[in-house]
Order: C-alpha cells, then structure tokens, then sequence
C-alpha cells in the first residue's frame, strides 16, 4: 500500500511538471533554485525520475539495465541564444542505458513536455563508463576465483577480506579482445592489512582481466612473487611522531557580504555573467559567459567544459602498459566530485551549492556541497606611482573561482574557473593525491629508466596527464575567425643594424585540418579567436587570446596505440567548426573504443574557420617523474590557461573600479 501510495504521489509530481513545463509557469526545481527559468537550468530529482518511468514504460528494460549516464539533453544553441525570459521551452532528458545480459548500449531522449521518447538507438560496438556495478560484480569474481586465492596465499595473504580490488577500464585491447567484443575490466590487488592507505601496498605481479558480460575471468596473470612494503604509509598525522604545529588562524571575511550573486545557476559579478551545470561526465560545465563593458553584455563563450583526460603511463611491463586511464569519459569524472568543505577546499567566505544526478539504477540523488565559489584577493592588479603628484595609483586584484574537485580512485583533481577584473577567464587544474605505487623489491634506486624509486619496496612509474578543453567561443557572436600569432626575430642588416627586432606575425588557420597546431615557446606562439564582422575602433577585430600555461608533449612514440586513441593529446590546439555533436575530444565512448575516434573525425571533414561558429579544443598536460617527497601523499602541481582579451575592450576595463 506503501508503495502504491509512493508511486501516486510521483506521479501526481510528474503530471505537475509536464503542464508547469509546457506552460512556461515556474515551478519548484532546483536544489540551487525554486523555479526552471532558463532552458540550460540542471535538471532535478523530480525530473530525472520522471524521465525513467516514461523510459521503462515505453521500453522494456532486463532487471541488470543500468544507467551510466542521465542528462540534460541540452537545446538547440539558436534555441538558447534567442530565449527570452517567459518564452515557452522543450525540457528534455539525455539517457545511456546498458543492458549487461544483452551486452549493448542504447541512448534515449525523453521529452518531458511531452511525455514522450522521443529517440531510442543502439550504440553498436561501444561500452560505456565503469560504473559502481562493475566495482562490485568484479570484486565477487575475483576474490572467488582459485587461481587468485592461491596467489594470495603463495605471498602469504590469507585474509582475502584484507585484499582490496580495484577495477581499471581495460585500455590498449589485444586484436583478440577487441574482435570478442565483451565488456572487460582489469583488475589489480592491494592489501590493506593494518593501514587505510591500500595503495601504498600494492600486490605486484597479478594481473586479472573480467569479462563482465559472462561473469567471468577472461585471463590470469601472475608473474611472480614481489615483496610488499611493510612500512606505515598511512598520511594522517597521528601517523606521525613528529608534527608541525599549524599555522595560526587566516580568516577570511567578508563583514559586508560577497560581492557576486547567485540566481538559478545564473552567477553575476563584476561585469561578469554565466551560468553553471553539473554535468556527470565532464563535471562543471560553464554556459553563456559575456561580460559587461558599460554599455551592454558582450558574449565570449557558450560552454566549457573539461572535454577528456587521458593518463598514459610509461613502463613496459605488460601489467602497466595498458594503463591509460581516460578519466572523463571512462569513469564520469562529475559523478566522482567530492563534497568540500568550507575552509579546506574552499576558504570560509565561500558558498558550497549542490548538484543532482543519477545512480546506475536510474534513481536521483542530491550530492550536497560539490561546487564551491569564493573570492580571492590577489595581489596587485594594477599600479602606478606618480612622481608629479607623488600619488600612489593602486587597485588590488580580487578574482572570482568556481571549482569543483574530484577523486578518480588514487588521483585527486581539482578543477577551477578563475574570472578576473580585467576580462581574463582563466582555468587551472590542481592535481593531488597518491601516486599510483609499483611494487618492487628494491630498497634503493636502481638502474630502471622507467621512473624513480620514491621510498623502499615502492616504485614511482613516469607517467602524464593530459587534460583536453572544449572551449566553445562566441567572441562578439558567434561569426569568429582563429588566427594565429608568432613573435620574430629578425637577422642583422641594414634595416636591422643592432639586431633588436622583434615582429609579430598573425596567421590565419582557415581550415580545421591547417588548425590542428602545437606551442611554439621560440615563437611565443598563442591564438587569437576573433569577431569576423565587428571590427573595434582602432579597425581592427575584437578578440579573445588562448595564452598558454605550462605544457608538455605525448612521449608516446608515432605507431603507438595510445597515440591513436588519445590523438587529442598529441596536439596542443585543434579548431573545429560548431556541431553540436561533436563533444568529446577522445571519442563518445574511450571505454574499449576504436582508435581514431573523436578529434581525428571531427576534422575530416576540413571545414572551414573563416566566420564561422567556432570550438576551440586545448591539450594542456604535465609529465610526472615522481619524486620521494611526492609519496605518501602528493602535494598539489598545477597545469592551466588563459583566455584573454586583445582588441576585445578599448581600453583596460579594470581602471574602471572604484577606489
């Protein structure tokens, strides 16, 4: 009767919604908000499970269906654009279904508007993220199995309860993997024993591959008995006999409250507005940011977002070999963010707002505190001290950050949105956590290329990260041309008698093929994305620059196959003209997928730039030698970008503040 009692209630919701919808009459949402105001607002609780009753209505759904992803299927671009506030709007959901019995992947579109399934499709030879499911169905198959029981015993292990498994996506397939077309996971071993901190213990050697379709053990490796560190790398500090008292107390307050503010998911602040989304794949999402210039709101961006990582790892020990671990499309990096904390993750003058998804049966839940946004001072933001006057012409920077952090099994990331005072946007990755440990019978450093030994039986393996964005730039609209600037030198003559001259040369990339480019540090190479119709008042066109960050290149060798499914990192910039299915850099599915997917197909086409709706794609990485002082727990390293105004304003917009 419960139960009965419960669905009629749903329901009755559900009916509420469609007609509130339709209507365009607000009604209660959001967790953030009390109304759907805008066509790009999350969508709720109410919404999501709405959206799977029609679904298991209109299809027939195995009891092992499960839901790896459930979103927002976003509207038309034009759509948005032209909204106005009242005008009536489709609200429509986004859903990956895998059957695991049947082994295929379908993708669906519920109108709620409608109340109708509006498209159903399978997705064939794809398998979609690693879900909570698979951790759970893998760790039942392995621990059972007698082949890994007497492993664990042959290296002394009896408790297997003691052994924690971790469950990787497959990565590089062999042809006959590939050709068998199941649904694989690799398993690797830690014991835990007396330490919470399992990765500081892994057991070397074994390598387990699942086939999760047949519930099975696909293969079995063990390639020897390796020593286990016996040593407490546990982090907390009533590990430690030896402890640095903290700091005393940095409060940051702001008595008269915060400067920017919060309606729906629309954020202003300081000539600054966007909006902002949870997205259970790429995490924060940004949308529709422009910015104030006295006169009116001039658009930069549409959207971005993280669009893939990939995090090769460099030992050729066909245990490691495998492990490219692509986090956003492989594991759904948004699902994975963590709830912070005021005044850990974010200060104490920041707000911690919430975000609903879905599980992998369908059913919404609230992730409270998952994105946090503050204020920072830093620093100088400009200055000047006039002799004549003997004044002191000062303004100090304050900065606006969206951050959202994530823990993807023994890396934690976070990812931030900086918005400056001068019209900069600027993105910067944090990357902490546990270096992911081999172990080794080494006590101290021996002769292996592969990485560096951090600490005694623990081996550190050279490895990158490679982060791609998607930046959909609308700089003064959405006709916008990429250029490209290179900073000369030129040789002594007579038109150069000293040698001092420095030139700059732009280049237009007119096609996407001719747009696909790396940073040149000796020619201080960056790119301009400009308004291809609107010219500013020194006659030349209003532009956002790309400044790069710190860099690095994919060391993986030309024939790797890593280098074919993670061809976004072999570039650091790649232009594409818009298409709004063109969204992921590694492809739609990088769990087991094809090499070439993604960027490489989206540019085959070689459309042209020339004003035109364009997406810029940029790689930014890092490469990790780890080092001692990295082990047990790494301390933050930073990786970001730029996009900066050029021609964009006519003067600096930051002399416009108030003392």
């Amino acid at each position: 009767m419960i139960k009965r009692l419960n669905h009629f209630f749903k329901v009755v919701i559900t009916i509420f919604l469609f007609f509130t919808i339709s209507l365009g009459f607000p009604e209660i949402l959001s967790a953030q908000e009390s109304v759907i105001s805008h066509p790009l607002n999350p969508l709720t609780e109410v919404e999501i499970n709405a959206a799977v009753d029609i679904l298991k209505q209109k299809k027939a759904l195995s009891e092992t269906a499960f839901f790896p992803i459930i979103a927002l299927q976003e509207p038309d671009k034009k759509e948005v654009l032209n909204f106005t506030p009242g005008k009536q709007f489709q609200r429509q959901v986004f859903l990956v279904v895998y059957e695991r019995e049947l082994n295929k992947t379908f993708e669906g579109i519920i109108n709620l508007t409608t109340n109708s399934l509006t498209s159903w499709q399978e997705k064939t030879g794809v398998q979609p993220a690693i879900l909570p499911p698979d951790y759970e169905l893998v760790r039942e198959i392995v621990t059972s199995d007698i082949r890994w029981q007497k492993a664990m015993i042959k290296r002394g292990l009896k408790d297997f309860d003691q052994v924690q498994i971790s469950c990787w996506s497959s990565g590089i397939l062999t042809k006959e993997e590939t050709k068998a077309g199941n649904r694989l996971c690799r398993a690797l071993s830690y014991y835990r024993g007396k330490s919470w901190n399992y990765y500081a213990r892994p057991i070397e050697g074994i390598l387990v591959t699942v086939n999760l379709n047949k519930e099975e053990i696909a293969s079995f490796v063990d390639n020897g008995v390796v020593p286990i560190s016996q040593e407490n790398w546990d982090y907390d500090i009533k590990s430690f006999s030896k402890v640095i008292p903290p700091p005393k107390p940095l409060k940051i307050v702001q008595s008269d409250g915060h400067t920017f503010q919060i309606q729906g998911n629309e954020i202003t602040w300081q000539g600054w507005k966007f909006r902002y989304l949870m997205h259970p794949r790429e995490g924060l999402v940004l949308y529709q940011a422009s910015y104030n210039d006295g006169e009116k709101n001039r658009p930069v961006l549409y959207r971005a977002s993280l669009s893939e990582m990939v995090v090769p790892y460099g030992d050729t020990n066909p245990n490691w070999s495998f492990r490219n671990a692509f986090d956003v499309g492989e594991y759904n990096i948004g699902l994975l963010a963590n709830q912070m904390e005021l005044g850990q993750e974010i200060p104490e003058n920041g707000i911690l707002l919430d975000a609903v998804f879905a599980n992998g049966e369908g059913e919404a839940y609230t992730m409270p505190g998952v994105i946090g946004i503050y204020e920072q001072d830093n620093g100088v933001l400009w200055k000047h001290f006039d002799y004549s006057t003997q004044k002191n012409y000062v303004r100090r920077s304050r900065e606006l950050v969206m951050k959202m952090t994530t823990a993807v099994d023994n890396y934690d990331y976070g990812i931030n949105w900086i918005f400056h005072q001068d019209g900069t946007l600027e993105v910067q990755n944090e990357l902490t956590g546990i270096v992911l440990a081999q172990g080794t019978a080494a006590r101290k450093q021996e002769n292996n290329n592969f990485g560096r030994l951090i600490a005694k039986n623990i081996f550190g393996v050279n490895h990158q990260h490679f982060f791609n964005y998607r930046l959909d730039l609308d700089v003064d609209g959405q006709s916008n041309s990429v250029m490209e600037m290179n900073v000369q030198s030129l040789p002594i003559s007579d038109k150069n008698p000293l040698g001092n001259a420095i030139t700059v040369e732009d280049t237009p990339l007119t096609k996407e093929k001719t747009a696909v480019r790396d940073l040149d540090i000796k020619h201080s190479r960056e790119w301009m994305i400009a308004s291809a119709d609107k010219p500013n008042s020194l006659g030349v066109a209003p532009a956002y620059m790309l400044m790069p960050g710190g860099n690095t290149i994919m060391y993986a060798v030309e024939g790797a196959n890593i280098r074919e499914k993670a061809a976004f990192a072999t570039h650091h910039l790649w232009v594409t003209k818009y298409k709004p299915g063109e969204m992921y850099a590694g492809g739609d599915y990088p769990n087991q997928t094809k090499m070439g997917e993604g960027l490489p197909k989206y540019i085959a086409d070689n459309e042209s730039l020339q004003n035109e709706d364009i997406v810029v794609w940029y790689t930014m990485g890092m490469t990790h030698v780890p080092r001692p002082e990295d082990w047990p727990v790494m301390p933050r390293h930073q990786v970001g970008l730029k996009l900066m105004p050029r021609g964009f304003f006519s003067r600096n917009p930051a002399i416009n503040l108030g003392e």
